[in-house]
């Protein structure tokens, strides 16, 4: 359970976070401490490191539609390189570091 004064912190940061504005390192250490303990910080990180790369501002009208949807279910990859992009990628070298029992020979 967060406290009043820490919810508010670390939503502060992930506004910053959200909006591409500078956060030190500190906070990013901070941010994820919690995110690695509590699934609700961790869906706000997502969030908020969704809306940096669509550079949206938090109340564009853009904002509405199927992409908000999508956000507000803390639905898709919050990391660019973390889907397949089969015009750009080779299947071969996205599992080429998986563990021998997921290649086939």
């Amino acid at each position: 359970m967060l406290t009043p004064s820490t919810r508010l912190r670390l939503q502060g940061i992930l506004k910053r976070i959200g909006s591409d504005q500078p956060v030190s390192l500190q906070e990013r250490i901070y941010v994820q401490k919690f995110a690695d303990r509590d699934q609700g910080v961790a869906a706000w990180l997502g969030q908020a490191r969704r809306r940096q790369l669509q550079q949206l501002p938090e109340d564009s009208i853009a904002r509405d539609g199927i992409d908000h949807l999508l956000e507000q279910m803390n639905l898709g990859p919050a990391d660019p390189d973390a889907s397949f992009r089969p015009g750009e990628d080779d299947i071969e070298g996205w599992f080429g570091g998986a563990p021998g029992w997921v290649r086939r020979s």
